[in-house]
This record gives structure tokens, C-alpha cells and sequence, in this order.
């Protein structure tokens, strides 16, 4: 393992230039090897460096129809270039879409915008090279991704947006629709790299079925802005106009607990869960999965970040600010919270970090966490039977909750980044001494200025040739 730390701020910040302002031509001399592919995914191929010239392998896409077309099974495409924004619901697709690899996904209930829409998935079945990516960082709409069967696959400069609604059917637990933005099933070699992830009603990027050999990088995570006109904001207006029709919305708003609209929103808001890694406890797979996350920038993201059933995880200069999801908590009183619970119903805050159970190893390098209050979790299930409970480390991360501060390891005595809840075991690697790959890890203390800058983390940032997008290294 090669591990090399840098300063407090990487060359191009300490320069004064952002990536979007210099040509892509020129820009390896401010920093862009900060972009190579690392982690559990290098030596990831993807499609490779193609020309548009090429279009027997070379995809660009404007419609529906032309993204089933270049990724259906055996299509032969190796690059795919999302040249616009896709409104991908099943209900919004032209009939020549509805084939292979498009499918209906579970159908809305309560979302007026996904009522009309309707939700797709798109199984990306068997392929063995494949760079799928915009140049503008555009945006994929109502659609649940699946990966399975896969190698040397890479998704960059994408958002996906719109996948959430308010859960009536299973009383708040969000366990009915199953959409997920990105699920990856039984794969290898998949580098997922600046992206942004709205609010969704499941997971936000899924890993199982011993799927390995995972990046995820320069990538954003989050939940509702809050605005008066977001996505979460327009489920809320129509619960608002018809709370009858809604009985759990229409019990928090009355008198026996006592929301108000705005927090409801509030707390509902926040993103519940991150990255599952390993979806059935001791599958006899799970021993394969691997994950790396790194500049990542998880805003918001009250579970998983990640959350490890065997294998390995590796997250290092990832950002969990969890600030606005924490003030949320507080709006829900044990008096209310014990008032929702009597009828069944399930409307909280939940407050984890990263988690290892089932033997995983996950460490968490030179990260920060804002405002969760269980950053470091080793068992989800029974912290008294012991094979339930994962080996997990934090080495020079930052930890701030409620205002206290403190910069350390978990090892420490009385650090607040000792795992819980379960007795602590020691850290190793699983099937490995050190890490299979070298990797820069910055000083925490200016990640998130770093990761939430003009040209940090998520789609849209950073302005570049089409083919430096296809590349891996720089």
C-alpha cells in the first residue's frame, strides 16, 4: 500500500484556479491526478477511450428510446453519452422504449409528480466494458438502475433525481417500492465518479450479491433543500390539500402529536439511507464485496455511509454533515415520538454513520462527521452474539456533534468514534494485510470547503473535453 498525504489544500486550490476555468489539455499541471481512478476499482477499464467517430461503439444518446437501444444486452456499445436530460419514468416512455432493458418498477402511490410519471428500471445486463457518462452533468429521472452480471463499468457525471414519494403503505418504514438509484448485483470493476444522488425512497447506491471491486468518488449525496418548489415540497402540498386520504400524514398533523407541515417536511427531508453493501446476513458471497468511497460529500444522510455485511470498505476524505437532519430530530418530543409509535407508525431521525456488521472491515480515514450521533456502529442485530458484529476503525477523522470537536481515532479512550454497540474487535483487513492500492488522503480539517466547492464533489462541476471523461488516469 502506497498512501501519500497531502496539505491543506491541493494544488489547484492553493493556486486559485478551478478545473472549469482551465482547458482539459492543460489541465494536469493544476491538479487533475486528483481525479484518477483508485480504490478497490483501479485498473477498471470501462469502455475506454473511444471516438465519437466510432458509432457502432460510441452511443450518443437524446432520448429514451436511444438508451434502451445502446444498453440492451449484447448491443455491443462501449460508451454512452447522456447528451441531455431524461425524464425516464415508464409512464413518460414512447412505446419503442418499453422493451429490454426497461421494465416497470413498482408503481407510486402517494407522489403526484411519480403518479403521472410512473418509474422504470433499467437492468444493464452482462456487459464487459462500459463508460456511461454526460459531458453537462445531466440528469436521469424516475428510474432505478441495476448493474448485474457486469465488469469494468463506469458511470461519471450524471444526476439521478426523483425517485422518493411518502410512504402510507408500510406506516413510515419504506419498505414497499424498493427503488434504489444504482443497485450493483454480482459484478466487478464499477467506478461510480462524480454523480449527484437526490433524496430517494430506498438506498441511494446499493452493493451485493458479492459484487467487488467498488469506487465511488467525488460524489454527492443528499437530501431535500427544503426549497419551497423541491420535489419533497410538492409531495407535501398534496398530503397538505387531502390530509384525510393520508392517515399517518393526517395523525402527525393533529392535535394527538402536533406537526406542523414545516416539520414534517423537516424531518422527513433528510435521506434515510446510503450505501448497503452486502443486501442478506452471512450470504456466502458477501466475503467478496469490496468499496471504496472517497471525496464524497454525504449532506444530510441519516444511515449507512456505508453499511458493511462481510468484505471490506475503505472510506477516506468523505464529509458526513448530517447538521440539518440532526436540528430535525430535535422537533419530535419523546411525548410525540411515543404518540407515533403507539398507532405503529414509524417518523423519525435516524442518526448512524459508517457500520460494520457480520465480520466486514470498514475503516474510515481522515474523514469528517458533523452531527451524528452514532458515527461508528459494529452491530445491528444482537450486540451480545458476536457474529453479528464487524471490525471497524476511524484514524484521524474529525468528529463534531452538538458543537464538541475532536480530531483522533477510534482507539482512543473515550473517543466519540469508539465503535458501538457491541464489544470492539480488533481491525483487519478480510483476505488481505493492506490495502491492493496506493491513494492520496487530504487533511480533513478543509474537506468539506474542498468537497463543496465550485469544482468539488458531484455532477455538473467540472468542465471538460468529452474524452477526458474516458479516461482513468491523468
Amino acid at each position: 500500500m502506497n498512501i501519500h498525504f497531502k496539505g491543506m489544500c491541493s494544488l489547484s486550490m492553493a493556486l486559485g484556479l478551478a478545473f472549469s476555468a482551465i482547458p482539459a489539455t492543460d489541465a494536469r499541471a493544476a491538479g487533475i491526478t486528483d481525479y484518477n481512478l483508485t480504490g478497490f476499482s483501479a485498473g477498471n477499464t470501462g469502455g475506454g477511450v473511444i471516438s465519437e467517430s466510432d458509432t457502432a461503439r460510441y452511443k450518443k444518446v437524446y432520448t429514451a428510446t436511444e438508451l434502451a437501444q445502446a444498453l440492451k444486452k449484447g448491443s455491443g456499445v462501449k460508451v454512452v453519452e447522456i447528451m441531455n436530460d431524461l425524464n425516464l419514468g415508464w409512464n413518460e416512455l414512447p412505446s419503442a422504449a418499453k422493451t429490454s432493458p426497461f421494465s416497470a418498477h413498482n408503481s407510486a402511490l402517494t407522489h403526484p409528480v411519480l403518479l403521472q410519471s410512473g418509474v422504470s428500471k433499467i437492468n444493464v445486463d452482462g456487459f464487459n466494458g462500459l463508460t456511461i457518462f454526460s459531458a453537462n452533468g445531466a440528469r436521469l429521472k424516475h428510474v432505478a438502475i441495476t448493474i448485474k452480471r457486469s465488469s469494468n463499468v463506469i458511470i461519471r457525471n450524471l444526476e439521478f433525481d426523483e425517485l422518493w414519494e411518502w410512504d402510507e403503505k408500510t406506516k413510515g418504514d419504506y419498505d414497499s417500492n424498493d427503488w434504489d438509484y444504482l443497485t450493483l448485483e454480482d459484478s466487478s470493476k464499477i467506478w461510480i465518479d462524480h454523480c449527484t444522488f437526490n433524496k430517494a425512497y430506498d438506498g441511494l447506491v446499493d452493493s451485493k450479491k458479492g459484487t467487488s471491486g467498488v469506487t465511488i468518488s467525488w460524489s454527492t449525496f443528499k437530501g431535500d433543500d427544503g426549497s419551497a418548489n423541491s420535489f419533497v415540497a410538492r409531495q407535501f402540498d398534496a398530503l397538505e390539500a387531502n390530509k384525510s386520504a393520508y392517515p399517518m400524514y393526517n395523525y402527525l398533523r393533529g392535535s394527538s402529536v402536533g406537526l406542523s407541515r414545516q416539520d414534517i417536511a423537516a424531518i422527513a427531508g433528510a435521506q434515510k439511507k446510503g450505501h448497503l453493501v452486502g443486501s442478506t446476513e452471512f450470504a456466502s458471497d458477501n466475503p467478496d464485496l469490496s468499496i471504496t468511497l472517497h471525496h464524497n460529500y454525504y449532506k444530510d444522510i441519516q444511515d449507512r455511509m456505508p453499511r458493511l455485511r462481510g468484505g471490506n470498505a475503505h472510506a477516506y476524505n468523505i464529509v458526513m454533515d448530517s447538521a440539518g437532519a440532526w436540528a430535525a430530530k430535535a422537533k419530535i418530543t419523546s411525548a410525540m415520538a411515543s404518540a407515533i409509535s403507539s398507532k405503529g407508525y414509524h417518523f423519525s431521525v435516524t442518526s448512524n454513520g459508517a457500520i460494520s456488521t457480520e465480520g466486514g472491515a470498514v475503516l474510515v480515514e481522515k474523514s469528517h462527521i458533523i452531527d451524528v450521533q452514532y458515527p461508528v456502529r459494529n452491530n445491528q442485530t444482537d450486540p451480545e452474539d458476536a457474529s453479528y458484529t464487524g471490525k471497524i476503525r476511524a484514524v484521524d477523522t474529525i468528529d463534531s456533534l452538538n458543537g464538541v470537536v475532536f480530531r483522533g481515532t477510534s482507539d482512543s479512550s473515550g473517543s466519540p468514534l469508539s465503535p458501538v454497540p457491541a464489544d470492539v474487535k480488533a481491525f483487519s483487513w478480510n483476505g488481505f494485510s493492506t490495502l491492493p492500492y496506493s491513494y492520496t488522503a487530504e487533511d480533513p480539517s478543509t474537506l468539506k470547503s474542498r468537497l463543496t466547492a465550485a469544482d468539488g464533489a458531484g455532477a455538473g462541476k467540472l468542465t471538460w473535453a468529452k474524452s477526458e471523461w474516458l479516461k482513468t488516469s491523468y
